[in-house]
């Protein structure tokens, strides 16, 4: 029958695995109580918990998180480095310690769901941290952006100059235009009368000779009498 004391320690290592951002597990093998403590202080600074675990609780715990790859590395005294903040911070830290204690093996991990071999793990320590890799994405946005406002102000700039060139232009050509109304042609529409050519009479003694006045007609009659 089941041991409810092991059942509980198993649920609570999965439920440690699955939580976490990442996880790293090492052999301690003749690492000191001292050194031990001192690790532990370390991983605390970059929100990493480091516990040591029993190997069969282990194997129990990564099969109920759904992380069966990590069963290879549970091989001999093994802990765990629970990562709750940036992984990538963490991992440069456990590979510094790693440097100061010989005798911790980083034998593999997971981060992101997918499972780390030790080399994974020392590849991920030479990455930049999270902050840092965000503060260039913002630089780099940052520039672009001032790129393309300098881009489009000097766009802008060019229309600008186009127009008024354009406007220094048009009334030239607009002058130089020849005026249909002024040429000859057959397209010529006829003045419009004055008002004295509309049919007000002229008035005598403005230039015009007076009408004379018609003398008597010769009738037939007339015509007769003076040959008679």
């Amino acid at each position: 029958m089941p041991n409810p004391q092991k059942e509980s320690k198993v649920r609570e290592i999965a439920e440690q695995l699955s939580s976490a951002e990442a996880a790293v597990l090492a052999g301690y093998r003749g690492l000191t109580v001292h050194e031990a403590a001192e690790l532990r202080a370390a991983l605390a600074e970059v929100d990493a918990r480091f516990a040591v675990v029993k190997n069969s609780l282990t194997r129990l715990a990564v099969k109920e998180a759904g992380l069966e790859g990590l069963d290879e590395l549970i091989d001999g005294p093994t802990a765990i480095a629970y990562v709750r903040g940036d992984a990538v911070t963490a991992a440069k830290r456990l590979v510094e310690q790693g440097r100061r204690f010989p005798v911790l093996e980083i034998r593999g991990g997971f981060a992101e769901g997918r499972i780390l071999t030790a080399g994974d793990i020392r590849r991920f320590a030479d990455l930049e941290p999270r902050e840092v890799m965000l503060a260039k994405l913002a630089g780099l946005a940052k520039g672009q952006l001032g790129r393309t406002a300098w881009m489009l102000q000097a766009l802008q700039s060019k229309f600008v100059l186009l127009m008024e060139a354009l406007k220094e232009k048009v009334p030239g050509a607009a002058e130089d235009t020849p005026d249909p109304d002024r040429a000859g042609g057959g397209g010529q529409e006829p003045a419009q009368p004055q008002p004295e050519e509309a049919g007000e009479p002229a008035q005598p003694g403005e230039g015009e000779p007076e009408p004379t006045q018609p003398g008597p007609e010769k009738t037939v009659e007339t015509q007769q009498e003076g040959g008679a």
